[in-house]
C-alpha cells in the first residue's frame, strides 16, 4: 500500500455504529477531531462503515463534521476485521487524510493496527490527549511543523508520553472512552455525505455469525452523576462496605483508585484513573483516596470533589473544593445518618 504523506489533508474520526447509533466514544471523539481541525485549518470528516448506515450520518454532522465518508457494503453490516479494514485502507488511500482518530474500544483496538499496518503507518494506543503542536527532529534539526501529539501513559501510569510521527501517514491513534467531551448536538447543521461502495467479496469475510448476545455493563461510571471512590486507605475489602453504604444513600456509583484494585478491595471495572476510567460526575468523594497524579488525572474535572483523608499532605486536597482530614471510618458514618435523616 502506498503511503502517500499529506500535510493539509483532513481529519478523520473512524465512527462506530452499534445497533443502528452512534457510539458514544465516536461522538466524542468528533469534539476532539474539531478542535485539531480547527487548529489546522482544514475540513472534520467522519469515517462510516456498514450496511445502510447513510442515515446516522446527520448525527456525525449534527455533532461537528464537515463531512461523512460512508463506505456502505452488505457484508459491512457486521462488524468483522478484515472486511471493515479493507473498506477503511480503500477510502484512507484515495482521500489521503492527514490525522485518523479511533475509540480505543473493543472494535477499534482491532481495526486500527490493521489499518496501520496495511499503511505502513504509526499508532499510538490509548491516548488521553492529543494536540498539535511542532516537532525537532534531534538528529537532522529539521522542524516539522503541525503534528499529532500523541499523549498517553507510559510505564504502568508512571509517566506520560507524548508521541510524534513525522514519517509514515496518516498520523492515528486510538483514544480512551470518556477523555473527551460529548459534543452539543447543533440542529440543522449541515455537511457533505460522500458514499462509496467498498470492493467486498466473500472472501474478506472470514467468519459467519450467527447471533448476537449484548451484555450491559455492570458499572456505569462515566454516566454517573455521583460516585463515592474509595482508595487503599479504606483499609480493607471488608471495609470498602463503608464506601457501598454512602454510595447507597446518595444513589451514586462506586469508584475506587488503582491501589485500591490493586489490594483486591474492589474489582478493576470500578478504578478511575488513568488507567481506568475517566469521569467528570457533578460530585465525585474519595475516601481514603490520596490522589496520586494517575488517579486525579481521571478524576480531576469533576464539577465539585469532596475528599477524606488522614494525612493532610494527600494531594488530593490540590484539587478538593471541600476536604475533611479525619479517619473516614469517624466521618462516612456520621454522613450516612444525617443523609438518612434528611431523606
Amino acid at each position: 500500500m502506498d503511503n502517500v504523506i499529506n500535510r493539509r489533508g483532513e481529519v478523520w474520526v473512524f465512527i462506530e455504529a452499534v445497533h443502528g447509533k452512534v457510539a458514544d466514544i465516536s461522538l466524542e471523539l468528533l469534539s476532539k477531531g474539531r478542535e485539531l481541525a480547527d487548529t489546522l485549518h482544514v475540513a472534520l470528516a467522519g469515517m462510516l462503515l456498514g450496511k445502510d448506515v447513510s442515515p446516522l450520518a446527520r448525527t456525525v454532522i449534527s455533532r461537528g463534521a464537515d463531512k461523512v465518508y460512508v463506505g456502505d457494503h452488505p457484508l459491512l453490516e457486521r462488524y468483522q476485521a478484515n472486511a471493515y479494514a479493507k473498506a477503511a485502507v480503500e477510502l484512507i488511500a484515495k482521500h489521503h487524510p492527514q490525522i485518523v482518530i479511533y475509540g480505543a474500544s473493543a472494535i477499534g483496538r482491532d481495526l486500527a493496527p490493521r489499518i496501520a499496518s496495511a499503511m505502513r503507518a504509526g499508532l499510538t494506543a490509548d491516548c488521553t490527549d492529543l494536540e498539535i503542536g511542532d516537532h525537532e527532529d534531534p538528529v537532522t534539526k529539521e522542524v516539522h511543523k503541525d503534528l499529532l501529539y500523541q499523549i498517553r501513559p507510559a510505564f504502568g501510569g508512571n509517566i506520560i508520553a507524548t508521541i510524534v510521527n513525522t514519517w509514515g501517514w496518516p498520523q492515528m491513534a486510538t483514544v480512551r472512552e470518556g477523555v473527551m467531551r460529548m459534543p452539543d448536538e447543533v440542529a440543522g447543521r449541515t455537511g457533505d455525505v460522500i458514499t462509496a461502495r467498498p470492493e467486498l467479496a466473500l472472501a474478506d469475510v472470514i467468519t459467519n455469525v450467527l447471533g448476537e448476545e449484548p451484555r450491559e455493563h455492570k458499572v456505569n461510571l462515566k454516566g454517573a452523576r455521583v460516585i463515592v471512590a474509595g482508595g487503599s486507605g479504606v483499609g480493607s475489602k471488608d471495609n470498602f462496605k463503608l464506601v457501598y453504604d454512602l454510595a447507597n444513600v446518595l444513589g451514586a456509583a462506586v469508584g475506587a483508585s488503582r491501589a485500591a484494585v490493586d489490594k483486591g478491595f474492589i474489582d478493576k471495572a470500578h478504578q478511575v484513573g488513568q488507567t481506568g476510567t475517566t469521569v467528570r460526575p457533578a460530585l465525585y468523594i474519595a475516601l481514603g483516596i490520596s490522589g496520586q497524579v494517575q488517579h486525579r488525572a481521571g478524576m480531576d474535572e469533576s464539577a465539585k470533589v469532596v475528599a477524606i483523608n488522614r494525612d493532610p499532605d494527600a494531594p488530593i486536597f490540590s484539587i478538593a473544593h471541600y476536604g475533611v482530614v479525619a479517619d473516614l471510618n469517624d466521618v462516612v458514618p456520621m454522613m450516612i445518618r444525617a443523609i438518612r435523616k434528611r431523606v
